[in-house]
């Protein structure tokens, strides 16, 4: 068993100049690709349920199925909540066993968020486990605008808060294509002079890859959610199997066949922030 909390990983990236993406899964096949990346990469990897995922399956079985892929591979694999609502849905996570939850509160007000995020995170590490919380809102493509973080706030939200992680509001935007997006670096900066806690960007998919690769290393951005640009190319594998074989009708054969596309781009996401060879 290689489960691993969220600090367990992220302490090591901050302090070694890399980050580990928080790949967003959907399902069986394409979370089992994911550590089968980090396995050939010898990297650190989480793997993450979202609300989406949530819908779709249980929290419980989402649980049971990172544990499994955690036990069959030799790297640290993370269990990881992403955009938890609420103490009740994180308790059920850390109940399920995932090693760590994101509770969003970034729709509140700041005091509110503040309250919220820092008894998730007691709750948290009472269990030993890890917490991220989010400071500004970071919005949708063709959907709620951002709010972006502000400094201040962040170095106070994360003083009193206790997190391990704090994901921030810097111009990335969830659900955006592959590097159609950008970073106001500046903000960033400003935020690292005031606060000492890992970074986190949602939206990471459309950050360009190069820039992802830069800010791994020279920043304390330590972990990457990439979900968009993996489901275009499970969108891609899956239709190019059938188009092969437009007769194949068994579903395990058809998304077997697309987990080969999976593992080779979550190795190019693993590579381009450094975390190969870290685990």
């Amino acid at each position: 068993m290689t489960l691993a909390t969220l600090s367990g990983v992220l302490g090591p990236a901050l302090s070694g100049g890399y980050a580990v993406p928080g790949f967003v899964c959907l399902g069986w096949e394409d979370a089992r690709a994911y550590a089968l990346a980090a396995q050939a990469e010898a990297a650190p990897v989480i793997l993450q349920a979202g609300p989406g995922a949530r819908s779709h399956m249980p929290v419980s079985i989402w649980g049971k199925i990172f544990r499994a892929l955690a036990a069959d591979v030799d790297v640290p694999v993370v269990a990881h909540l992403d955009h938890g609502i609420s103490q009740d849905e994180c308790h059920a996570a850390i109940d399920a066993g995932f090693t760590s939850v994101m509770f969003d509160g970034s729709r509140l007000p700041l005091r509110s968020n503040i309250a919220l995020t820092g008894a998730i995170a007691r709750l948290a590490h009472d269990a030993g486990l890890s917490c991220e919380g989010e400071i500004g809102f970071v919005g949708y493509s063709g959907g709620a605008e951002s709010r972006g973080t502000d400094p201040q706030e962040a170095a106070i939200f994360a003083g009193e808060t206790g997190v391990d992680a704090m994901a921030v509001s810097v111009g990335n935007v969830h659900l955006q294509k592959a590097g159609s997006g950008s970073i106001d670096l500046g903000q960033l900066r400003a935020i690292e002079a005031l606060t000492k806690v890992p970074l986190v960007l949602h939206g990471g998919s459309g950050i360009p890859s190069h820039f992802r690769t830069a800010l791994a290393a020279h920043s304390s951005v330590c972990k990457f959610n990439i979900g968009t640009e993996l489901r275009q190319i499970f969108g891609a594998a899956l239709r190019d199997r059938l188009a092969r074989d437009p007769e194949v009708f068994d579903r395990i054969d058809i998304l077997k066949g697309v987990e080969p596309a999976l593992e080779a781009a979550a190795r190019s996401v693993l590579r381009g922030l450094g975390a190969s060879g870290r685990a």
